[in-house]
């Protein structure tokens, strides 16, 4: 079965796997999931991941989730833009997710990026996803 939103299913397997205090989780591999684990890396919410190519050629993402006291660092991840109803933002009206403390990620024609590097490179874009 094909899926309708792969990016959606990327962050309920993360969402999933920190219910239940798992380590690690895998996730079939596309250049947007890619991208989207370079943001949230980057901004400190997970450890970090590998792509782990098999011989059928497909391809998995090892995403390394992170944890502090026993609580996991990714309190909500939740899809903003979904494949029925797509939000895109200005600069302007980029939103912000806990005063800061949070970030929108973004798809814009300069890539994938956080919202603070958005307002910096003055592009708006498709919001993908809100974490906190």
């Amino acid at each position: 079965m094909a899926l309708s939103d792969p990016l959606g299913d990327m962050l309920t397997r993360i969402r999933n796997a920190q219910m239940r205090n798992k380590s690690m989780v895998k996730t079939p591999a596309s250049r947007l999931r890619g991208r989207v684990l370079d943001v949230l890396k980057n901004e400190g919410f997970i450890r970090g991941y590998s792509e782990v190519e098999y011989e059928s050629g497909k391809a998995e993402f090892e995403i390394e989730l992170k944890y502090f006291d026993g609580e996991p660092v990714i309190r909500e991840i939740e899809r903003v833009s979904k494949p029925g109803r797509r939000v895109y933002a200005s600069v302007k009206n980029i939103p912000r997710v806990a005063n800061g403390l949070g970030v929108s990620i973004l798809s814009t024609p300069k890539g994938v990026m956080a919202d603070h590097d958005a307002r910096e490179n003055n592009v708006g874009g498709e919001v993908l996803c809100r974490v906190f």
